[in-house]
């Protein structure tokens, strides 16, 4: 059988990909542009500082650790050729001295997005499932770690996005790292309470972070922006997901009111919005902040919504956690951008 993460073996451990704390910056042009009375902070994990991963770092810094510990010689994982979390995989596996195969959805288009190009460059062996349902990825990793493993080798397969108890880890001690800016940032005055807001596919990062703000006292009031499930789905596998890092890292498991998801997807996965690409040209142009259109961008498009009343409230604070997407966001600039 394929070598997969164990949540009773495992404590949690780090392959030291990230560079971390990452930073967490005022934006004040930005919050008036989007009418935010209160403080508007951005979570820069788009400077995570490894392969233009983004926050995917922080999971695969988690799961590197896990898969070297299994003895593991080969990463399988697989989504879309647009994933970011697929190229930064493969950069993982290489950093780790392991192999890593890519499975995506589809058939091979004529010209390769940005983040199938850099997969390739950092010697992805990619495979493709000849079906446009990403659904189909999920059969297909199971499938090739099986084959692998009768051929002699030892593979550590990874859901789509990296969307583990064991990936989650790492946004659950995200969440203790905010925490302690947002404490140093008051200098004792204030107890450090904060809505974040931050965008929601396969669910891992949400998960973790619900989980840590819980562990945290419920602090933190996450706020996930669904991307490309339907919001009711999104909450689900965030909740069930959340549950099982919480169980990992020994701490009280999430409630369901501790999941709290928005619709943000616009025309579907993979498509750009209205409201995102609005926000994206707006944090360009007050902050010099670089959003995807598929991700992040429609995240804060969502923003203002999703905090509703508190949005005039000069003494809340809102963190957007930007969650990077930098390949995404250059392939999108090939259109016009009027």
């Amino acid at each position: 059988m394929a070598v997969t993460p164990d949540h009773q073996r495992i404590a949690p451990a780090r392959a030291g990909l990230a560079v971390l704390p990452t930073p967490l910056q005022e934006a004040p042009r930005l919050a008036e542009a989007l009418g935010i009375g209160g403080s508007l902070l951005l979570k820069r994990d788009d400077l995570t500082g490894f392969a233009v991963a983004g926050n995917k770092a922080r999971q695969l810094e988690m799961l590197v650790a896990d898969a070297s510990a299994s003895g593991a010689g080969v990463l399988v994982t697989g989504g879309t050729p647009g994933s970011n979390f697929c190229q930064a995989a493969v950069a993982a596996a290489a950093w780790a001295g392991m192999r890593c195969v890519l499975v995506y959805a589809g058939s091979p288009p004529p010209v390769r997005h940005p983040n199938h190009a850099a997969a390739v460059r950092w010697g992805a062996d990619v495979r493709w499932t000849y079906d446009a349902d990403r659904g189909s990825v999920d059969t297909a990793i199971e499938t090739t770690a099986a084959e692998l493993t009768r051929k002699g080798l030892r593979p550590y397969a990874v859901p789509r996005g990296g969307a583990t108890p064991v990936g989650s880890a790492g946004f659950h001690l995200a969440a203790l790292e905010l925490d302690a800016q947002l404490r140093d940032r008051s200098g004792g005055g204030s107890d450090g309470s904060a809505t974040v807001v931050v965008g929601a596919g396969s669910g891992g990062t949400l998960a973790g972070l619900v989980s840590g703000a819980v562990a945290l006292g419920r602090r933190l009031r996450m706020r996930g922006a669904a991307v490309s499930r339907p919001p009711e789905e999104t909450a689900r596998r965030v909740l069930h997901l959340g549950r099982e890092c919480a169980r990992l890292m020994g701490t009280e498991p999430p409630r369901e009111a501790d999941v709290v998801v928005y619709d943000a997807r616009g025309p579907g996965h993979g498509h750009p919005s209205e409201e995102g690409e609005r926000a994206a040209r707006v944090a360009l142009r007050t902050s010099g902040i670089v959003l995807d259109p598929v991700y992040s961008a429609k995240a804060l498009g969502a923003l203002a919504r999703i905090i509703g009343d508190r949005r005039a409230d000069p003494g809340h604070t809102t963190v957007f956690w930007h969650t990077g997407g930098l390949l995404d966001a250059v392939a999108g600039w090939s259109h016009d951008d009027r």
